[in-house]
């Protein structure tokens, strides 16, 4: 691990990584040249790295503003900002400016590069924006958090479907010239989480709030709202009508975590059918009555409430975590119980193919024997997958693991339809 020290006195330190892959089929990019600067400073270059084998930097430690910035209301950023330069042989390279570091927490900036032989993408200067709590934002519009199925908007969906994709309209509504982005479910919920709440906060607060974005999300995708509305997109990134959605922005490796840990889970109400349109605001630049504040959970968390407890704190007894019946894009669903070694059958042996085609594109991974059988090597390279993606290294497949298995088999094994 790399240790770049703090310049400045009463600094912290955070921690980035660069994931670099291809945006055609997922493959990771190796040896891939990434030059690491101060945002503020974009000649002066702090190091220059190199992608191993799964098209990943090393962890490079960075000076970050004091924790306390992050832990209250602060008129001082609570995040240093970072640029990096990517180039790779036979890609077209790309600059990322903005890029946020939290002490004490790990960021994760990924890149999707082009091959040369296809057009230049139009995004090859990102420029990350301040995150909601600390830049200035139009406050949410109030909406109705249950969806009449009478009005224009008429609910279409009989079920709740967790989507493989969505649709990220890049703007207001009526805005023609913003862009659309084909967005994976989950990234998205990461991105946004990301973008408007401190990694740094505690657990159950980070759950509560990744919570009402997913409900929030689900709601819009199960009242089809835009496109009963005539628009061809899911969701904005506007704040005034959806939520902050950055495109290329880094994310953070906890909340990374406890999204593929919650994400197909929603907020339901008793006799309600739809998620809960769960509105929220900051609770100090912006108020809102009978709505959760994101301060105000980040405080109820340092006091022992749990995620459930916040979210009932906000919006009453009556509501209650629901899992959705149905997550598109997989070739097979949780088998409902850890996959671990002892255990036999036609989900293990799904599972060792899976890793198998996924170990054609990480060559770090170890191939094994696709028997059903999970033995040593199977928990070995399930502990390797789980260290290359992030992952808490247990040897052991559980709900977490099970989805992003699926979740990088489904990306690498196909050319992907709808680019990122």
């Amino acid at each position: 691990m790399s240790n770049l020290k703090a310049t400045q006195t009463g600094t912290d330190q955070g921690l980035l990584q660069v994931n670099v892959n291809s945006r055609i089929d997922a493959a990771p990019i190796p040896d891939a040249t990434v030059t690491l600067s101060y945002t503020g400073v974009p000649g002066n270059t702090l190091e220059e790295l190199k992608t191993n084998s799964s098209g990943q930097t090393e962890r490079v430690t960075l000076a970050a503003p004091a924790l306390e910035y992050s832990m209250e209301p602060s008129e001082t950023q609570p995040y240093a900002e970072y640029t990096v330069q990517v180039s790779a042989p036979g890609y077209h390279p790309i600059n990322v400016s903005g890029i946020n570091v939290l002490p004490e927490v790990l960021a994760l900036q990924p890149i999707r590069l082009i091959p040369e032989e296809m057009p230049a993408p139009e995004e090859s200067n990102i420029v990350i924006s301040a995150n909601t709590l600390f830049g200035n934002f139009p406050p949410k519009i109030p909406e109705s958090s249950i969806k009449p199925t009478t009005e224009t908007g008429e609910i279409v969906l009989s079920r709740v479907v967790v989507p493989e994709y969505i649709v990220v309209h890049d703007g207001s509504p009526t805005d023609n010239t913003a862009s659309n982005y084909y967005v994976r479910y989950r990234d998205y919920i990461k991105n946004v989480a990301s973008s408007e709440i401190y990694a740094t906060w505690p657990v159950e607060s980070l759950k509560a709030n990744i919570l009402a974005i997913m409900s929030f999300t689900l709601n819009r995708v199960y009242t089809e709202w835009y496109r009963n509305k005539g628009y061809d997109f899911t969701i904005t990134s506007s704040t005034a009508y959806d939520h902050k959605f950055v495109y290329g922005r880094n994310i953070f490796n906890n909340i990374s975590n406890i999204v593929d840990d919650l994400f197909a889970n929603y907020l339901s109400r008793p006799n309600v059918r739809q998620p809960i349109l769960t509105q929220y605001c900051d609770g100090q630049k912006v108020s809102c009555p009978n709505w959760m504040t994101q301060w105000g959970s980040k405080y109820l968390a340092d006091q022992g409430y749990s995620a459930i407890e916040i979210l009932r704190y906000y919006y009453g007894s009556s509501m209650y975590i629901n899992t959705a019946e149905e997550i598109s894009g997989v070739p097979a669903s949780w088998p409902g119980n850890d996959l671990t070694i002892g255990s036999t059958g036609s989900k293990v042996l799904q599972m060792q193919e899976q890793l198998n085609r996924i170990a054609k594109s990480y060559p770090a991974l170890p191939t094994i024997t696709p028997d059903g059988i999970y033995g040593p090597a199977t928990a070995a390279a399930v502990e390797k997958f789980q260290s290359i993606f992030g992952l808490p290294v247990t040897g052991v497949v559980d709900f977490r693991t099970w989805y992003r298995i699926s979740e990088i088999y489904v990306a690498v094994s196909r050319i992907a339809e709808l680019y990122q």
